[in-house]
Parts: C-alpha cells; structure tokens; sequence
C-alpha cells in the first residue's frame, strides 16, 4: 500500500470549524491506493441546504458524487465540511451543482466525476440536476 504523501488538516480534529462559504481549498485529498485500476467512489448527503438567491428560504437537497479516482481520492470529512459550506450560500440550484463539479475537479483531477442534486420540492415542483466531468 503506498504510503501517505499529503497531509489532511480535518481528519482527527475534533475542534474543526465549519466554513463559513465554500471554497475548494477546503477540499482535501490523498493518494489513490490504486491508481492503476478504475473503480467508482461514491459520496451521498440528505443533508445539504443553501439558499434561494431571490427569497433566502433554504433549498433542502440529497447531494450524490460519483467519481473514478485518477491520482488523488477525496478525503469524506473535508467534504463534508465543503458541502456544510453552502448552508449561507445564496445560489441556484444549478449554479450550485455545478460549482460542487468545477470545486471537487479542481481539488482531485478525477478520470470522471458526476455530481446529482436532487431538490425538495417547492411550490409542488421537485427539482433534480446532474452535471459530468469530462
């Protein structure tokens, strides 16, 4: 098993604050322990809420991110943290699929990645986006 390169500053820390709005520096990585074979990682949350840009009222949805690993995995507590991070976030909801993709790439350059929102209704309406990498 390869060894550990990079160091997590979350993982073990109990004192760790919550951000107060996302960023993809806090998305932390480490090693694929095998990075010679493709295999699918993936993260689900019912627990995400960020906020509607034109009323404030919270948006409640169930976030999935499935990705094939190429040299780095994400490391789950940063991610949960990150995804914590857009519960003050005024944004569409898919601007913020989108910006969860654009953020999870750029920290871990994955062989692919798919990102799903899938939005509790509001005003009878259920809202689901899905956005890919590459």
């Amino acid at each position: 098993m390869p060894k550990q390169t990079q160091k997590t500053g979350l993982l073990g820390r109990s004192e760790a604050r919550l951000p107060e709005c996302p960023d993809s520096k806090i998305l932390e990585t480490f090693p694929n322990p095998k990075p010679g074979r493709p295999y699918i990682i993936t993260f689900e949350t019912e627990d995400f809420t960020s906020l509607c840009p034109v009323t404030g009222q919270p948006d409640f949805a169930e976030i999935s991110i499935e990705y094939i690993p190429a040299k780095l995995c994400v490391e789950s507590k940063s991610l949960k943290f990150y995804l914590a991070s857009f519960r003050y976030e005024k944004a569409f909801n898919e601007a913020v699929v989108n910006r969860i993709l654009d953020d999870f790439v750029a920290a871990c350059k994955p062989a692919a990645a798919t990102i799903t929102g899938d939005f509790a209704a509001r005003g009878g309406i259920a809202l689901s986006v899905e956005a890919h990498h590459p």
